[in-house]
Parts: structure tokens; sequence; C-alpha cells
């Protein structure tokens, strides 16, 4: 036999070579075919329930302290106590962030100190007023003060417009600029980006959440009154009147 002929690769019949049969594990032994790639199904199933042993563990995690005593029936005691020394210790930290409280008035001759200085520490957010007290910049300033109540943890100021950027246009206003580190983050100039006349706490909310100046699963801001009524903060009445002076700062 002619020695170059043993050389020649030998042709193997194979019909599937992904099929499950006991000619491929021969091939598969030899080296012939390579192996058969693991099925995903089992990887995907393993994710399943190790998503579902992450939500599991994770119940309690937006949970305050007075959902917390109302589960000592249904969770193991001592699991309920890591949690509440947990909250107890994300409380104390609040406290003592919490150091503004209040909407600060400001001064355009405090407003580097007051403003870009104080970045350095906290998000500072700046509400630019109408002069004429528009309905939008009303809205906004009853919503800078339960915000700063809420959240002391970020300073919360106002100024009005024109007297801290002379010849700011009114239809501009209300303007927030956002302060971080002595740099201007973001800024809305009127509210039209929120929901207009209608801007809730909830939508100023998921802005300090984008921003970073509070956290998502932020235990002050779980609970939200669902109440969809045409009043805004605190009997503020909005309209949709597309007629009315004040939208018109809009255009």
């Amino acid at each position: 036999m002619n020695p170059a002929a043993m050389d020649m690769p030998v042709e193997v019949p194979v019909d599937d070579p992904n099929a499950d049969t006991e000619w491929n594990d021969i091939l598969r032994k030899h080296g012939i075919i390579p192996e058969k790639p693991p099925s995903p199904t089992p990887i995907i199933e393993q994710a399943i329930l190790e998503a579902r042993q992450r939500e599991y563990d994770n119940r309690l995690e937006d949970k305050d302290l007075d959902e917390l005593a109302d589960l000592e029936d249904e969770e193991d005691e001592e699991f309920l106590e890591q949690y509440r020394k947990k909250r107890l210790a994300e409380l104390s930290t609040l406290q003592q962030a919490s150091v503004y409280n209040q909407v600060y008035p400001l001064q355009k001759v405090d407003y580097a100190r007051e403003v870009t200085d104080e970045s350095s520490k906290a998000f500072v957010l700046v509400h630019l007023t109408s002069s004429s007290g528009n309905v939008e910049s009303r809205v906004l300033s009853e919503l800078w003060r339960q915000l700063a109540t809420k959240f002391g943890d970020v300073k919360f100021c106002e100024i009005r417009a024109d007297m801290c950027i002379e010849g700011y246009p009114e239809r501009n206003t209300p303007t927030i600029l956002v302060y971080k580190d002595g740099e201007i983050r973001r800024q809305f100039v009127t509210l039209r980006e929120l929901n207009g006349p209608r801007t809730k706490i909830a939508d100023l909310e998921k802005v300090l959440v984008e921003l970073g100046a509070i956290k998502e699963n932020d235990t002050r801001i779980r609970k939200r009154s669902d109440s969809t009524d045409d009043e805004g903060p605190r009997g503020i009445r909005v309209t949709n009147n597309k007629n009315n002076d004040d939208d018109d700062d809009w255009d």
C-alpha cells in the first residue's frame, strides 16, 4: 500500500454532529467532532432562581420602621432586627446630613458663597422666580418649601430671576439651576420638561434621583399621595386654559 495513502484523512459519516447519539459520543471521545455546546436552558433556569432568591432576600429593603413592626408575626425576629438596625443607621446618617431644611432666599452678592461654593458639600437647587408671580413659579415655590423640609441634605434656594441675571426674560421663569461641585449640572427653563403647572413632588423627586442627589430606594420618597385632582400644591388652582395670561410666558 502506498504510505502516502495511509496519511489521507478518513471521511467519517456524521448526520448531525449535535445529535445525542452513541455514534456521536464515540466521535466526540476521539476528537473527531467537537464537544456539543451546553444547553442554555439550565443556565437560564439558574439565573431565574437566583433572581427570585435576591428578590426574596431583599423583600424588606423598602420597608420603613413602622412597616417592619407590622411584619413581626410573618418574619423571623432576628432577620427583622437586622433590618431595624439598618433603618436606624440610615435615619441617623440622614439626620446628620440634614443641615438645610428650609428654602434660602438669595441676594446676588451672596450667590457665589451660598450656591457655587456650597455645592462642594451638597447638591444646591436654585429657583429663579417670576417677577410677576406666574402660575408655574407659584407652584414651584410651594413645592420648593415642601422639598426643603423633606430633603434637608439638599439645599434649596430662591431668587428673583431679574435680580440675579439682569434682563432675564420673564417668559423663561421659573428656571431651575442645579449645582454640584461648583458647576451647573442641569437646568430647567420653565416647568414644561416636568409637568407644567401640574408638576408634583413626585416629578421633582424623580429629578433628584436622576441627579444622584437622593437614592432611588430612599424611604423618604416611597409614600406619596395618589390624588389626581386639578389642584396644585396646597390648593393652587391650575387649569388647561390655553388663553390664561400666566401660561403665555411659555412661548
